[in-house]
């Protein structure tokens, strides 16, 4: 499934969005989670930062 992900990205408007993954701790476990999530190439560093708004 991902291919399919990336295949589509590479092309059209595909070319303006990022897949952009982020890993956070959990406090009460110490485990690590990741979270991917697909953003304008505008807002990518929002999305870093955890201002996403999702």
């Amino acid at each position: 499934m991902a291919k399919k992900v990336v295949a589509t990205l590479k092309t059209g408007a595909g070319k303006e969005y990022s897949k952009v993954i982020t890993m956070t701790k959990s406090p009460k476990t110490g485990a690590y989670s990741f979270k991917e999530i697909i953003v304008h190439n505008d807002h990518v560093k929002d999305a870093i930062a955890g201002k996403s708004g999702q």
